[in-house]
């Protein structure tokens, strides 16, 4: 249960500050007891003193480590000028009065805005300034699955339950809980999405029905690039379901996940995690980072990782090396830096083939082609920096630029068809490289103002953007003349002489394409009950195409317009009901720009249309419901002309129609839960290059439900119990294959040896279920783990 703070002691947060007293203050009695709270009800960890050690830092920023150290709920204001700058905080001390050390000396002033909120103003003018800030105290410990806020979505922080759009979060916390070990975890705990295969040597998801691999980014930049991605330096990672082009530009169709990285903060933070467990799996992870001094602070995330999989022959090993600054040379000032070096080897494991419309029947640890020349490997470099300025309270200026290199290479040996009788396998082969340089930079301004009970926040950015690629791809031949060879169903690990070389439909093409994106968006809140937001963004992107192998140079420009809006209405202040629209396009060049043909150069964009309504309910003040309805279009894709076959024409569409419904929190000061359930209804409504009307579209199970359960027995003592299930769905478009439903239960056990050393074993698994969790093609099939026990051992140094 949480207990909010009396109205007497939230005049004491900040001592000093020009407060009406308790009785002014008090509202009339509803016979709730919640509004009937007195100083004698609240928690003991409300004013229970505790370690403090917060150096004088940008106000914002102190806020944040004040929530994590003091155990509070403190909805940090999203407009916190960024001139503003904390007192340091040190010692043994109550929150209360921790809070108010804080404060003193940034010349703001406070009033009571009802009984957990407090309108922060700066100076004595009475001219408001800041939004209302929340500090809620808890009965028992905060909630670690449900974050307050976000800054993806709307590019300005924002409640969660202000968005109108359905945003799914997966903290750190989670992500540790459970010990995820990649996105394909990390998306079951998003309703709507699915993970494909993606020829086992890639992240590729499917939201919304709609599959991509360029729906990636990072801290709000593209991350397009077709690699596995680790979660080592993750403080989350948010889905953003829906046509997202206003914030994030071309080709986000059916939704974004956007990994938000951990960065340098003053606060301490010294943590050592080691994990091993079946099939050989071996791993490290560090996380270090403190003050340097007031203006300056550090922090270093690194991990490697050397494991087999409970697959034969199939093994991986990666690092990841993520060091962050954040320096605050003047009052209004403040520059973010970070650099990663992340590398990934792995075998290219490609699964099992089909027979008979299912999954072969094999074992599922059997791995189909030649291991010994299957391999993905990709290494990236990406160096990120943010200058943020405030030109007044009320204006705050910020420059972002990355810069990353990304080299991609793989190559596989992997299964066909199945012959009739069940008794062979054929298997095909083919590598492919990419060298891809991203330099993106962006400028936005934002402006909040406030006249009377009327606030807007404004954002106007500037984006532009270059991506230089390089691809090569070979075919391969086997005994150095067929391009595929049928090996025996029983024994299908094989190592036959096999040279790669280009066939003469083969990739060998240099590609530029460059972006300028101008965009504008209004949050527009007319009363504590009605919020609207809109906006567009307008894109220009340019890409040119050379054919090493023909000389041939293709060029195409495309002038895209985006727009978005939505209305948000609270009829309480828990919760929100909503209703949005939203549009983005794919340019005919595809998701990777590679393949652009004398034909493709002519199409015109893909357009995905999103309409939505839903729900945002926070239950409690630790624990959030949302519920969505949402119907999403997909227009101008490719079919080939029915009178003329050699002609290609743009009538291609398809729909998915879907609910979805999350939870995530605390049900109680021991019980936290993080779920969420989705029925979606995805199919082709007119003839695509691949399907006619009425065929479903592949990796969309009908229903999916998750749900994982952390409890607290003891203080020293924790369960964790979670089920997954995943409804039938289809292998590829051509709906000839079925991957059958599955439940999967998983289980884990948290224990706090000593003050500084924490173990957990996570279960996958528990009842050792055979199943199929997805696939890249009909016969490309993905098999889920048998039981598989992990543990950890953590050390604060």
């Amino acid at each position: 249960m949480t207990t909010r703070l009396s109205w007497a002691l939230l005049a004491s947060l900040l001592g000093g500050v020009d407060l009406p007293s308790v009785a002014e203050a008090e509202p009339p009695s509803t016979g709730s007891p919640r509004a009937r709270t007195t100083i004698g009800q609240i928690a003991q960890d409300t004013v229970r003193k505790r370690a403090f050690a917060i150096p004088a830092q940008p106000l914002a920023d102190a806020l944040e480590v004040f929530r994590r150290q003091s155990g509070l709920e403190v909805t940090v204001p999203a407009n916190v000028p960024a001139g503003l700058r904390s007192s340091p905080v040190s010692g043994m001390l109550p929150p209360v009065d921790a809070l108010s050390v804080l404060l003193a000396g940034t010349g703001l002033t406070g009033r009571l805005l009802d009984e957990q909120t407090i309108v922060l103003s700066q100076g004595t003018s009475g001219v408001q300034v800041l939004e209302p800030i929340q500090v809620v105290a808890k009965a028992g410990r905060r909630s670690r699955y449900a974050p307050a806020q976000t800054s993806t979505a709307t590019k300005t922080a924002t409640p969660l339950r202000d968005v109108p759009q359905s945003v799914s979060v997966v903290t750190d916390e989670l992500i540790a809980d459970q010990a995820m070990r990649g996105m394909a975890d990390v998306v079951r705990y998003m309703p709507g999405v699915t993970m494909g295969q993606g020829e086992g040597n890639r992240d590729q998801p499917t939201i919304r029905g709609n599959g991509s691999t360029a729906g990636f980014f990072v801290d709000g930049f593209r991350d397009d690039v077709q690699y596995f991605r680790d979660l080592y330096n993750v403080d989350r990672v948010e889905g953003l379901k829906g046509a997202n082009a206003l914030i994030f530009g071309r080709g986000v169709g059916g939704g974004v996940i956007n990994r938000v990285s951990k960065e340098a903060e003053w606060a301490p933070t010294r943590e050592v995690t080691l994990t091993g467990g079946s099939y050989g799996s071996r791993r490290g992870a560090i996380d270090v980072g403190q003050g340097i001094s007031g203006q300056l602070a550090a922090r270093v995330n690194a991990m490697y990782e050397n494991s087999d999989v409970f697959r034969h022959e199939v093994s991986l090993e990666r690092y990841g090396l993520n060091p962050t600054v954040t320096f605050a040379p003047g009052a209004r000032t403040r520059v973010i830096a970070s650099y990663e070096r992340f590398s990934d080897h792995r075998t290219a494991d490609r699964g099992v083939p089909s027979f008979q419309g299912r999954p072969a029947d094999a074992d599922v640890r059997t791995f189909f082609g030649d291991p010994g020349v299957s391999h993905a490997d990709a290494d990236v470099n990406v160096g990120v920096a943010t200058v943020e300025h405030g030109l007044s309270p009320s204006v705050i200026v910020r420059n972002r630029t990355l810069l990353g290199h990304y080299d991609k290479f793989y190559q596989n040996v992997f299964p066909a068809a199945v012959n009739a009788d069940e008794t062979e396998v054929a298997l095909n082969g083919y590598n492919q490289g990419i060298e891809r340089l991203n330099l993106f930079n962006q400028i936005e301004l934002t402006y909040r103002l406030v006249s009377g009970s009327i606030r807007q926040t404004l954002l106007g950015g500037f984006e532009v953007g270059r991506q230089v690629s390089d691809n090569f791809r070979n075919t391969g031949y086997f005994d150095g003349t067929a391009t595929a060879v049928s090996v025996p169903f029983s024994a299908p690990t094989v190592s036959r002489p096999i040279t790669f070389r280009q066939s003469a439909t083969d990739a060998d093409n240099h590609t530029a394409n460059t972006t300028l994106s101008l965009y504008a968006q209004s949050q527009l809140e007319l009363s504590p009950a009605v919020q609207l937001i809109g906006g567009a963004r307008y894109e220009r992107f340019d890409l040119t195409f050379h054919n090493n192998r023909t000389g041939n140079d293709l060029a195409r420009t495309d002038n895209l317009i985006s727009p978005r809006a939505g209305l948000v209405v609270k009829p309480v202040a828990p919760l929100s009901l909503y209703a949005s629209y939203s549009v983005s396009y794919l340019p005919s060049s595809g998701e990777q720009f590679t393949s652009l043909t004398a034909t493709t150069a002519t199409l015109e964009p893909e357009k995905f249309t999103n309409y939505e309504a839903g729900l945002k309910w926070d239950v409690f003040q630790s624990l959030a419901v949302t519920a969505a309805v949402y119907q999403l279009d997909r227009t101008n894709t490719t079919a080939s002309d029915p009178a003329d076959p050699s002609r290609t024409v743009q009538t291609g569409s398809q729909r998915t129609k879907g609910f979805e419904l999350g939870a995530t929190g605390n049900v109680t000061a021991a019980w936290q839960i993080a779920g969420g359930y989705a029925n979606q209804d995805a199919y082709i409504t007119s003839r695509t290059s691949a399907a006619a009307p009425g065929a479903r579209v592949p990796l969309v199970p009908r229903n999916t439900v998750s749900l994982w359960n952390r409890y607290q027995i003891a203080p020293r003592f924790g369960l964790g119990a979670g089920v997954i299930y995943q409804d039938r769905m289809f292998a590829a478009i051509d709906d000839a294959v079925t991957l059958p439903s599955f439940t999967r239960v998983d289980a884990a056990a948290y224990v706090t040896l000593t003050r500084n050393l924490r173990a957990q074993l996570n279960v996958e698994n528990v009842f050792d279920r055979r199943y199929f969790i997805t696939s890249h093609s009909n016969n490309n099939i993905s098999p889920g783990s048998p039981r598989a026990l992990r543990v950890s051992l953590t050390a604060g140094l």
